[in-house]
């Protein structure tokens, strides 16, 4: 989980070093068909097992439904780390396990406990720390970021329903392909003829990501999400680091204040998730 957050960190530096010279749909796009190259011989493999059996019907419209919110999500997010501070984008996005809470409840039939709720409202004093709406002009940047958050939940419950019938690989595999296809006209719509050097760096960005995806999974099935999830919550500081030591980023007490409220808010959400599911078990026991 470390090296995860390590990964995805360098994600957010890649971006941000490419700024905001190419149109974010067109960025995500490039991206995300390298990351298609990269997990072809996923779909290889997949294919040779004799006991592979292609998605119905209504599994395809699922995943056709996760590529459309994930790829938004992804053109939102790209705007965004090429107008703001890293540190700021990566503290925002803390907010997306509190929309993914609030989409299991409404979408998913899950208990809406008091205790989230309240966890959910002080997220949202959280993110309204850092925006500060009245005492500052809240840029389009971290409005991005913050519609982002949404989306990426709604790609997350997704996934978590698809996971009862299909296999994780090619849960990957089809959001590679999906975002691919939902970012394609839009960045024609926007197209710039990149460089060789953009298309180096984007190149990295679907390496690090690619490999990050790996990493995080192979967490989740080494350890309980409650030991690794406040281990992902160092991305805050190293893409504070980051922003400081290589993009000369101010280290905003605010970003950082409101950042640890809505981290604090998460954790409880997941330690209150966790002991959910082991009374569970013990009941059915």
């Amino acid at each position: 989980m470390l090296l995860t957050g390590l990964l995805f960190v360098s994600v957010t530096g890649i971006v941000r070093h490419l700024g905001s010279d190419m149109p974010a749909a067109q960025a995500a796009f490039i991206r995300y068909a390298f990351g298609t190259l990269l997990v072809l011989p996923v779909v290889y493999r997949l294919l040779k097992k004799s006991s592979y059996r292609l998605p119905s019907l209504a599994q395809y419209k699922l995943y056709a439904l996760r590529g459309m919110a994930h790829g938004v999500a992804v053109m939102l997010w790209f705007y965004a780390m090429a107008r703001i501070p890293i540190a700021e984008v990566t503290a925002i996005g803390y907010t997306s396990p509190i929309f993914t809470t609030i989409g299991a409840a409404v979408f998913l039939g899950e208990v809406f406990h008091v205790r989230r709720i309240a966890a959910i409202v002080i997220a949202f004093i959280g993110a309204m720390i850092i925006l500060r709406p009245g005492f500052q002009t809240i840029e389009l940047g971290a409005l991005s970021q913050l519609l982002a958050a949404p989306f990426f939940a709604a790609s997350f419950l997704l996934a978590k329903k698809l996971t009862g019938t299909r296999s994780p690989e090619e849960i990957v595999v089809m959001l590679s392909i999906g975002c691919t296809v939902v970012l394609l006209p839009v960045a024609l719509w926007q197209w710039q003829t990149p460089t060789t050097i953009e298309l180096f760096w984007l190149l990295l960005t679907a390496v690090f990501a690619t490999v990050g995806h790996y990493t995080l999974t192979r967490a989740f099935a080494c350890a309980p999400l409650t030991a690794t999830q406040p281990i992902s919550f160092l991305q805050l500081v190293w893409a504070s680091l980051l922003g400081y030591f290589v993009f000369g980023e101010s280290l905003d007490p605010w970003v950082i204040l409101g950042g640890g409220v809505i981290v604090a808010s998460v954790t409880y959400i997941f330690h209150r998730e966790s002991a959910a599911v082991r009374l569970g078990r013990s009941l059915e026991k």
